[in-house]
């Protein structure tokens, strides 16, 4: 670990390597790994239980006062009314790791009275970090990262989460596909959110979207983009509220207009009678709430797809 690090950054790091190791120990024998299922096409592993309590343990031995909001256990640990909020996913990508597919990650995250200030994603397959601490720029393997510089849409590698839910709108997901497939140089499915959002950010892929996202898949990468010099919001560019929105789309700011302008029809969030806004710029709480549904028709459609617990 850098000393140079932020000192809650440099534990959450070491709570990411803690974790990272058992993933590796584990995958190296992958068929034994005793596997359940939260619901259909939705895993979780002796794996996932065992990375969450390390990283916790490290991170409450470190700081006991802070609140913990974890995938797998909630937030039955730390201080429910701390200002201070870990958001942990602890192993992002589990039906890639079931499988041996080794793209996966662990994402770790801290809120502070809601605003993401520290993150670390760790892809332990290749043992690649990528931090950031807000105000102090993003980095890969203490190397600064920034993300591409491509201005075309259709020069441009794009990533993407698929539906895999019983009830999830296969066919708007696949229209929105069709839309951007169209005016792309490709789209990618690596199948782990948080490490998706760790690319765009080291300018590996120029953009990504998706939607049916939880906190602890967005919360790190969020502020990776963001450090790296690039946009994250929903599909009609509204950049507030990020870790509840339910649809993601990131990528360099003029990639990030392109992207909307494709993406914006197919918003839970698109009121086609609102006057045109700037892509990315912010604008006043959305005054949907957020379990209401959206009006049905094409402009309306709720594809739903999450790469975080799978």
């Amino acid at each position: 670990m850098s000393s140079s690090l932020h000192p809650m950054l440099n534990v959450a790091v070491r709570a990411a390597r803690a974790a990272g190791a058992i993933i590796n120990r584990a995958a190296l024998d992958v068929e034994a790994v005793r596997i359940s299922q939260k619901q259909v096409n939705d895993f979780v592993t002796e794996v996932d239980q065992a990375s969450e309590t390390a990283i916790i343990d490290t991170l409450l031995a470190a700081y006991p006062s802070h609140g913990i909001h974890a995938e797998e256990s909630g937030r039955t640990r730390g201080n429910p009314n701390s200002d201070h909020v870990w958001i942990i996913d602890p192993l992002d990508g589990t039906t890639n790791f079931i499988h041996g597919f080794p793209v996966y990650c662990i994402s770790i995250a801290l809120a502070v009275r809601g605003r993401v200030e520290q993150a670390v994603i760790y892809d332990p397959a290749r043992n690649d970090l990528f931090t950031a601490t807000r105000g102090r720029g993003a980095f890969m393997n203490d190397r600064r990262m920034r993300v591409s510089k491509r201005t075309r849409l259709r020069e441009s590698l794009i990533s993407t989460g698929f539906p895999f839910r019983r009830g999830d709108d296969f066919d708007g997901y696949l229209r929105m596909m069709g839309d951007m497939m169209r005016r792309t140089a490709g789209l990618r499915r690596p199948g782990a959110a948080a490490l998706d959002l760790a690319y765009v950010a080291a300018g590996f892929t120029d953009g990504y979207f998706e939607t049916g996202l939880k906190p602890w898949d967005v919360a790190a990468g969020s502020l990776l983009v963001t450090e790296a010099g690039g946009l994250i919001g929903n599909f009609t560019g509204e950049t507030g509220d990020l870790l509840e929105q339910g649809e993601h789309v990131a990528a360099n700011p003029r990639l990030y207009a392109q992207l909307v302008a494709v993406l914006q029809p197919h918003s839970r969030f698109a009121h086609p009678a609102a006057a045109p806004r700037e892509a990315g710029a912010p604008r006043a709480a959305l005054s949907l709430p957020r379990d209401e549904e959206a009006p049905a028709g094409p402009a309306a459609a709720q594809p739903v797809a999450h790469d975080g617990t799978r």
